[in-house]
């Protein structure tokens, strides 16, 4: 936990640069000097393709020419997601050896805004699991509790800016995935509205749930970062006593988690959600369309995914045509619920997820498996396409857990003004 960006904002990593206190070299090199392999957050550094961006950077900021707060900041990507001349395995032996010979489009705003990448990291295979510990890399360790699970399906990313090597990373989220190990290793993440940010050459789970997000080390960073790679203007600041909101209760959750995570909002009104309805539905879609990227390859190689996920995507192949038309349907009703509650409040309030971070490999807990237990809070939203937002809010044994606002699509700057209720943000 003593990597160089630990505890640094992009604002005063920006300051730093604009000031000429640091030069984006300087950052890349604090930043490979901080990775700790132990954590196994990299699946591939591409140290010398860093520098050499990070030398544009720097020789673009010599003659004026600022691209915006993510200027020669080090980020790191999903090994799910393309980036020309990288190693891009997805966590899979199916994908040994490939190297995309072009970015995928978030990656092209992330060159655009002038961040430096300086490498991939481990994903869950292919992205189909909430534990972060099942990959052809190995398992991504906690960096509050190497022991522990990170989390998933972006557990790299997550370990990777909770350990300090760097102050920015992207990820991808279709059940949890950004705000579950944001929420067990101790940082921020952000999903934003389905369809915000561009899917295009990041590799498919389920294609109407899928979203790709932002982690870092506060709300506020995510904010910045989300802000430039939308290259969108600077919102106005927030009027009033900030955004109506309430707490909402509706799935099992550890007692001393919604202890620490209730704390600076027991005085909210309390909506209840049938949130187990929602994650079987959330299940019925995502299994269809799991099925739909998978069968073929499951039927051909089988041999090429690690047992769990093979396990997985059977199962999900077995799920009958008429569960997920009627899904479907259960999805507009689900959606026609929550917009009725977001008239009433301007953000929803809950538990990111239910259990700190289990020990690796584990798969059984107090409310059953494991990896369903992790998503019961997150995947109603990727459901729904609703931004959401997991922010740091305090430790159960020594371990981060988080809390999670929600709120309609085009209203994100609510989340943000919520996340400031929050002291450990």
């Amino acid at each position: 936990m003593n990597g160089f960006f630990v505890g640094r904002s992009l604002a005063e990593l920006g300051a730093g640069l604009r000031s000429g206190r640091w030069s984006a070299l300087f950052l890349v090199e604090r930043a490979l000097a901080s990775i700790d392999p132990g954590l196994n957050a990299f699946s591939h550094v591409d140290a010398e393709g860093a520098r050499a961006a990070a030398r544009r950077a720097d020789e673009e900021a010599g003659r004026g020419a600022w691209r915006g707060p993510l200027h020669g900041v080090p980020v790191a990507v999903k090994d799910l997601i393309d980036v020309a001349g990288l190693p891009c395995g997805m966590g899979s032996a199916h994908f040994a050896g490939n190297v995309p010979e072009r970015d995928a489009a978030c990656v092209r705003l992330l060159r655009a805004a002038g961040a430096v990448i300086v490498g991939m990291t481990v994903t869950h295979e292919f992205a189909y699991g909430s534990t972060g510990d099942v990959s052809v890399n190995g398992p991504v360790r906690n960096p509050h509790d190497r022991s522990r699970m990170s989390g998933g399906s972006s557990a790299g990313s997550a370990a990777a800016v909770a350990s300090g090597a760097v102050p920015l990373a992207l990820g991808t989220d279709t059940g949890g995935s950004v705000r579950i190990p944001a929420a067990l290793c101790g940082v921020a993440g952000f999903k934003p509205p389905h369809g915000a940010l561009p899917v295009d050459g990041v590799f498919p789970l389920s294609v109407s749930l899928d979203h790709v997000g932002v982690l870092a080390g506060s709300a506020e960073d995510c904010r910045t970062a989300y802000r430039a790679l939308r290259d969108a203007p600077e919102a106005d600041a927030p009027v009033g006593d900030g955004p109506r909101m309430a707490w909402v209760e509706g799935a099992p959750v550890d007692a001393r988690v919604e202890g620490v995570v209730r704390a600076p909002f027991k005085g909210l009104a309390v909506e209840r959600l049938d949130l187990a309805a929602m994650w079987r539905t959330f299940v019925a879609i995502q299994s269809a369309e799991v099925a739909d990227v998978h069968v073929e390859r499951a039927e051909r190689a089988p041999e090429l995914y690690q047992p769990e996920v093979l396990g997985r995507v059977r199962t999900a192949a077995e799920a009958p045509a008429w569960r997920y038309l009627r899904a479907l349907r259960e999805r507009e009703a689900f959606a026609a619920e929550v917009a009725a509650l977001l008239e009433r409040h301007d953000v929803l309030v809950m538990p990111a997820a239910a259990i700190p971070a289990p020990p690796v490999g584990e798969r059984e807990g107090p409310f059953g498996p494991v990896p369903p237990t992790l998503i019961s809070w997150t995947c109603p939203w990727n459901l729904l396409g609703l931004p959401a937002l997991s922010v740091p809010a305090g430790t159960v044994d020594g371990l981060p857990v988080g809390v999670q606002f929600v709120t309609r699509a085009g209203a994100e700057e609510a989340l943000f003004t919520a996340a400031r209720t929050v002291r450990r943000d």
